[in-house]
């Protein structure tokens, strides 16, 4: 019998937070399972990134109607993969905005992840009968839109691939906070099976040039103060390159993908091993930068079976 993921033995609940970030701005974080930003306008309150599952979107919900009880008008999501998407009717918000790649890919490879994750997180897909279908979006954008909550302004924009081809973040420039998705992670592995790593360092240097005095990352704590903010940034560059650089060096040796494996565990294991969902995230990330070092850009699509089919061939 093949050795499972990491992830679907993690059965156990982890430990919400909710942390303020700015004036009216929260970040709802669990032990490096997926967050959740709350945005919090003069008439109405914006969701960023709306949970797997309508379930774990009522948790959501229950945090933010401690702190307010306006009504929540608009769910980004700042890409397409299902642990962040498929949550959304919970919410009743009137507007769902993601960018037009990130639209595009939903329609390209949202089932396939959807189905492909699920078999990966199972923990993350409890209640899952209640999902009514994939989440689409009512309003899409090219480079970059800008939302009013009443005076409060929220611009969402894509500052470049990295976690996905589609990737939003959403800064609030009354008080230079950033919402940035998975680009940024804190002390939680960068998941890259659908990355590009030869953008995501660019990326995450145009995220810095905004100097953003908090962040909500994609995963992990909440990021307050800007010395905080700029060691999630290096960090995760550190993780992005020690990932991709072994497999290239493999790759232009005319090496195997176990190769890589091996060279990628080696260079990240020392550095990464204790972060949250590595081991779930690192044969992801090795197929991955292998592809992309053998010059394919557009990361292949995920189904449970080649989920399976690449652990075996890492496995050996």
């Amino acid at each position: 019998m093949a050795k499972a993921f990491a992830s679907q033995g993690d059965m156990e609940d982890k430990k919400i937070s909710f942390t303020q970030i700015g004036e009216g701005l929260y970040a709802f974080t669990a032990e490096g399972d997926p967050n959740t930003g709350v945005i919090i306008g003069d008439d109405s309150v914006m969701i960023v990134e709306a949970q797997a599952t309508p379930r774990l979107a009522r948790m959501v919900i229950e945090k933010v109607r401690e702190v307010t009880d306006k009504p929540i008008s608009h769910v980004v999501m700042t890409h397409y993969h299902a642990v962040r998407v498929l949550g959304a009717s919970a919410y009743g918000a009137h507007e769902i905005i993601m960018s037009d790649v990130a639209a595009a890919m939903v329609e390209e490879r949202g089932q396939e992840d959807w189905d492909s994750e699920f078999g990966r997180f199972p923990r993350l897909f409890q209640g899952h009968e209640e999902i009514p279908g994939l989440t689409r979006p009512t309003t899409t954008f090219s480079d970059r839109m800008t939302v009013y909550l009443g005076k409060r302004r929220v611009d969402i924009m894509t500052l470049g691939r990295a976690h996905t081809a589609g990737d939003a973040v959403v800064w609030v420039p009354d008080q230079e906070v950033m919402f940035t998705g998975d680009i940024v992670e804190y002390h939680s592995a960068c998941y890259c099976g659908d990355g590009h790593f030869g953008d995501w360092l660019d990326t995450l240097e145009n995220i810095a040039a905004y100097e953003p005095k908090s962040i909500a990352p994609g995963r992990g704590d909440a990021l307050i103060g800007e010395e905080m903010v700029e060691k999630a940034i290096r960090s995760t560059a550190d993780f992005v390159e020690s990932t991709y650089k072994p497999a290239a060096r493999v790759v232009a040796r005319g090496g195997t993908l176990k190769e890589a494996w091996d060279a990628v565990r080696a260079e990240c294991d020392p550095k990464f091993s204790d972060f949250a969902i590595y081991e779930h995230c690192l044969p992801f990330n090795v197929a991955r930068a292998y592809d992309e070092a053998r010059g394919i850009d557009t990361p292949r699509i995920w189904t449970a079976e080649r989920d399976q089919q690449m652990w075996e061939a890492l496995q050996g």
